[in-house]
This record gives structure tokens, sequence and C-alpha cells, in this order.
């Protein structure tokens, strides 16, 4: 447990004091059943010598004592010690998952996130003082007895010493199983949280249906996985606690009978048996209760597995001397191969972005375009070749100074659950007031504040829902004004927005452009942001098909204009009534 938390790299100070002050206290507690020896020897005879046996107890007294001020400075140290432990890895994982790669931050790996800053790295502060004190006193005390019955009769001493080894052999393969059965169990449980969240969120869908008392197939799935991995988790542990139990009881039983015997046989004397059976029941009393510690302190150790997968994650590799200013916001791609898997996403990919223009990136679902923006935000290194900002190698820019340039409008724009300012001021809090309403303005969102009743202090909702997807989009093209970014990324910003919110949308992206400093990259299916493009990049299967003005591509009959087509002729769809329908 203690080089698991060693593992960690992180510096609990606190529970190594009270795993000190627990082993002191386990090694009194050694120390007053020692002193059962001399005391019961000056007590139990036929004229009982008192004074020897006062001076043992006046001895035991003070060992009391100490064990009593061990306790009292333990106690408050063990709270402290959970709180700064928990405290300190939730500051380790967050400080950590700053400095990984976009690219990491998937559904799954955001999941995993979640589970190990609000419920791992809290089990592992209270597991590690709750159970590691007794584990270490379940340890400790029975050694000791072991040491002090070789100074009453080797042959017990031996008993003690045998069952030791077979209670660990048979607590190891409990705690493997319970180890095994808590990873099952915190995979069907973080599915069940997951199916859970998809509940509440899909109400809408569930009661259009009619499912809402029975929830969705998934969800009662996920509750039934959850009840079967639990069962089968117990089912797979009665054997080995079983064992391990008859395991202690038979050795209580071999000690008592050798006791017994060693008693009436003349080996030993009534002192010697009465400490004996005393050690017996002090010995087997923390072996007792490793059954019940041993389940939760592999829980905990799983704990510590999945916090440190997260904290073993390596960052994208930094440059030993990193650019940290760039001279411009051009953008080159030289012969780009990239893959999430096997098959490439992109292949032999090449162009430039001159500064102050806007480029348009086209294609079919699938053939490359996100992750070309992607790739900008260094989301993930490239595969092959080579991309440039400003004439640098992404890869020797400085990972801080790279987004500080670089603004990304996201098609889903997510909102924190604040004011509309707020939410913007997120972008650049020392912005100026006349700043923060050129930005306003120059995105379209001020026409939106005006109509809101509380104006810029209109809280947006739980990931911006107040609002509908144009209004949070222009807030998210604001951020890019505000934050002055040289490079701007906007992935299809304008798709699947009303007549009004798209010509707003694309008025803001076009006033994005005309800075003759700033790079605008734009994944746009729209005409009226096609048009706006200075040049428009047409991608197919990762592969570039196409490079030219939207106005010379559209006459070259090629990928390119037959997208356009597609386009002009979606938005000519009518819905008409059937000859015959009631008017």
């Amino acid at each position: 447990m203690i080089l698991n938390l060693f593992r960690l790299g992180s510096n609990p100070a606190l529970v190594y004091r009270l795993g000190i002050l627990t082993a002191l206290r386990a090694l009194v507690q050694g120390m007053l059943l020692a002193l059962l020896i001399p005391i019961f020897h000056a007590l139990l005879q036929p004229q009982p010598d008192f004074g020897a046996a006062g001076s043992w107890l006046t001895f035991g007294a003070v060992c009391l004592i100490v064990y009593w001020l061990l306790s009292a400075i333990a106690t408050p140290v063990g709270f402290a010690a959970s709180i700064e432990l928990g405290d300190t890895l939730r500051h380790r994982v967050m400080e950590h998952v700053t400095r990984l790669p976009l690219g990491w931050f998937t559904p799954d790996q955001k999941a995993r996130l979640s589970r190990a800053v609000t419920v791992d790295t809290t089990a592992i502060g209270h597991l590690a003082v709750e159970l590691g004190s007794p584990a270490i006193t379940a340890t400790i005390v029975p050694l000791s007895i072991i040491i002090i019955s070789f100074f009453i009769d080797w042959r017990m001493a031996l008993i003690f010493a045998a069952i030791a080894p077979l209670a660990f052999l048979t607590l190891k393969r409990a705690g493997d199983i319970a180890s095994k059965a808590d990873e099952e169990l915190d995979a069907a449980s973080t599915e069940l949280a997951g199916r859970a969240i998809e509940l509440g969120q899909a109400q809408i869908v569930l009661r259009a249906a009619g499912q809402a008392e029975s929830g969705s197939a998934r969800m009662q799935s996920a509750l039934d996985a959850h009840r079967d991995v639990y069962r089968e988790g117990l089912r797979k542990s009665m054997v080995p606690d079983l064992t391990y139990t008859g395991t202690v009881t038979l050795g209580f039983t071999a000690i008592l009978l050798l006791g017994a015997w060693l008693l009436t046989s003349g080996e030993i004397g009534l002192a010697d048996a009465v400490v004996l059976l005393i050690l017996a029941v002090r010995f087997m009393e923390p072996l007792g209760i490793q059954i019940e510690l041993i389940g939760a302190l592999r829980a905990m150790d799983n704990a510590v597995a999945r916090v440190r997968s997260i904290l073993d994650t390596k960052p994208l590799p930094e440059a030993p001397k990193p650019v940290c200013h760039i001279k411009d916001a051009s953008i080159s791609f030289e012969d780009v191969t990239f893959g999430y898997s096997d098959a490439p996403a992109l292949e032999k990919v090449s162009f430039d972005c001159a500064p102050g223009t806007m480029t348009a990136l086209v294609g079919p679902s699938g053939s490359g375009k996100t992750t070309v923006t992607r790739l900008i935000a260094r989301f993930h290194d490239v595969d092959s070749g080579t991309i440039r900002i400003g004439g640098h190698d992404l890869r020797q820019l400085d990972s801080t100074a790279l987004m500080e340039e670089i603004a990304i409008v996201f098609q889903d724009v997510y909102l924190f659950d604040t004011t509309i300012e707020e939410n913007l001021r997120i972008a650049c809090p020392e912005a100026t007031e006349e700043e923060f309403a050129a930005a306003a303005r120059a995105a379209r969102l001020d026409e939106v504040v005006g109509r809101l009743p509380h104006g810029w202090q209109t809280r947006v909702g739980e990931g911006g829902a107040q609002l509908s997807g144009g209004e949070r989009q222009r807030v998210s093209i604001a951020r890019a004004f505000l934050k002055q970014a040289s490079i701007v990324l906007i992935d299809e910003a304008s798709s699947a927005l009303d007549p009004e919110n798209e010509r707003a949308v694309a008025e803001a992206i076009a006033n994005l452009s005309s800075d003759g400093r700033r790079t605008v990259i734009v994944i746009a299916h729209r005409p009226v942001t096609l048009a706006a493009a200075d040049q428009v990049i047409a991608l197919d299967k990762g592969r570039v098909v196409e490079i030219g003005s939207p106005t010379h591509l559209r006459q070259s009959g090629g990928v390119f204009a037959r997208l356009f087509s597609q386009y002009e002729r979606a938005r000519s769809w009518r819905i008409e009534a059937a000859e015959g329908s009631s008017q």
C-alpha cells in the first residue's frame, strides 16, 4: 500500500507520520504483552512476589500512558492526512491533465478523469488512513507475539510462526480475487453512472416514447449487469474467505491443544500457560480482521492504479528550447500524414494559408477536415510531415504560447452555467469595457444581449442550454475576437442554424477574417460562408483533391462544384402539400 502511494509521486508526509505513529503503538502493544511474562511469574506462584510484580506493573503503566499519548497524537494526524492526501492527489491530477494533449480528452478519458478526481482520490485519502493503521497493527502485533512466545516455549512459537505464512497465503488468494472483483464492479459502476446521466438527459425522448418509468434498455441492461457483477464477486470470494477463516480457526485450535498438553504434562507452568492463552487470543484477533481489510485494501490499490494511469500519461514532447513568439499567422502543411489508428485520417496533405486570409475546408464526412484543425491546435502530433506556423515547426513552439495564438469555435459550443459576460470574459479577463463591447459587436452578440431581460447578466444554464445554437455560436466567436488570437479555427459553426443566425454567424466570421494579421480556417458547408473564403481546400478520404478560390473551383466541375451544387439544391427544398390533402 505504501509502495503504491510512493509510486503516485505525491508527498503524503502526514500519511508516513501516521504510519510511524501506528507502528510505535503496535510495538508498545507488543511490549505490554511481553510484560505479562514477568508479571504472571511474580503473581502466580505459591508465595506471590508483589514487589517484583509492582515494578513491572509500574513499567506497564508507563507504557500504557505512552500508548494513550501516541493514540491522542495519531488521531488528528489521521484526519489531517486523509484530507491532505486526497486534496494533494486531486491537485496533481488536475495540474497534470492541463499539460496533456487535447486529443487525450475523449469521452472515455473524460469519464476516467471525472471518476479519478471525484471518487478515486477521495477513496485513497480515506482508505489509506482508515485501513492503513489496522493493517500495520495486524502485522506488527502478531510478529511481536511470535518473538515473545520463543521466551516461553519454542514449540508454541513454531506453531505461531507456522500459522502466519499459511494465513498470509490464503489471505493473498482472497485479496487477488477481491481485487479482480473490485475492478469488474468499478467498470460496471462506471457504465451504470453513464447510463444514469444519459437517462436524465434523454427524458424528453423517453417520455415521448412512453418509456419514462422503465427507462432506456441500456439503463436496464447496466442495472442488470451491475447486480450480476456484484453477485458474482460475492460468489467468487466466498471460498477464499472461508479458507482463510478456517486456517485461522484451525491454528487457534492447535495452539489451545498444544498449550493444554504442555500444561498437563508439566512442560510449562500455570503462569506460562495463562500467558500463552492470552497471546493466542491477541495473535488471532488481528489475523481475524485481516480478511475484512483485504478487500478494501485491494480496492484502494485499484484506485491508486487508476489515478497513476492518468499521471503516467505523457504530455506531447516539448522542444528543449521552444519558440515563444511567432512572427506571423501563416500556416503551412508539408506532406502531413496522420492516423488515429491503423487507417490514416490524412495522407500526404500539403497546403498554405497566408495571414489575413480565410480558408474553407470542404469535403464529405470523414474526409479529414476536423483532423486538420485538430493538428493545427496540436491536439496530436503528426505521424510524418511538418506543420509550420509563422515559419516554425509546430513541435518547436511553446505549447502555452501556441494556445495563446489560437482560438477555436466548435460546432457544439459549451458554455459555463454562469452569465453571458463571465462566459465571454473567460477569453480575456483583463479586457477593457471598450474591447469587450467591440468584440460583442463584431460577433453580432450585442443583438442577442439586447433582447434578453437581464442583458449581460443573463445566466446561460448548464452547457448554455438557455441560448439557441446560433446564440451560443456568437458567444464563442466573440471570445475569439476578445482573445485577439492570430489564428481562428472554426468547425462547422453555421451548420443546422436558422437563416437569421446563419447570416449573423457568417457575418461574424467575415469580420474575423478582415483583420490582416489573422488567419481563419473554417470547416464550411453553407454557400454564404464558402463565398466569403479566399481559398477553398477540398478533401476526400484524407487527401487534398482541390485547392483554389471559390469562383474558380465552382467552374472547374470538380469535388467542390458538386458539393456546392448539393448545398444550393438543399437550400431550395420546400415541403408542399400533396394533392387532395386538406388545406
